[in-house]
């Protein structure tokens, strides 16, 4: 009798983000319905290189918590925050622990490393949407300067 396997899908190299670091990455997943969805990421790699994944939304107004590419965390490192509103939320657990959303959580996401590769476990995804620019819709992200020759 053969079980159902768990969909995994590689993020990208586990040496990609450094230690105390994170990085977005802007995925497509499929639905119930087979609709290809936005599923904005975030994997956080620990000073003790452990890996954490959140869907990258706060649950505060289901924004990006970035303002920009890569910029999650407290000044210290010690928290993810977000950008717009200055919600603190634990690392290890994603919950809120100071802010306009105190009590809620981050959703996780599965991760694993297979074969130093941070992979996600058990969303379906579509394989073509693994390196979109995770600010290509955003207009507040976008800082144009022109200038002269």
């Amino acid at each position: 009798m053969m079980s159902d396997q768990i969909e995994v899908f590689v993020v990208c190299p586990a040496d990609a983000i450094e230690r105390s670091g994170a990085m977005g990455f802007s995925l497509s997943r499929i639905d119930d319905r087979g609709e290809s969805r936005p599923f904005p990421i975030i994997v956080v790699r620990t000073f003790g290189n452990d890996y954490f994944g959140y869907v990258n939304r706060c649950p505060h107004e289901s924004v990006w918590l970035n303002i920009g590419p890569g910029v999650f965390f407290s000044a210290d490192r010690s928290f993810l925050r977000c950008g717009r509103h200055g919600a603190k939320f634990e690392i290890g657990t994603g919950m809120c622990i100071d802010g306009p959303c105190a009590g809620q959580s981050l959703a996780p996401v599965a991760l694993a490393v297979i074969e130093d590769d941070v992979c996600l476990c058990g969303v379906k995804l579509l394989e073509d949407d693994r390196f979109a620019d995770p600010f290509g819709d955003s207009d507040e992200t976008m800082d144009i300067t022109i200038h002269p020759d």
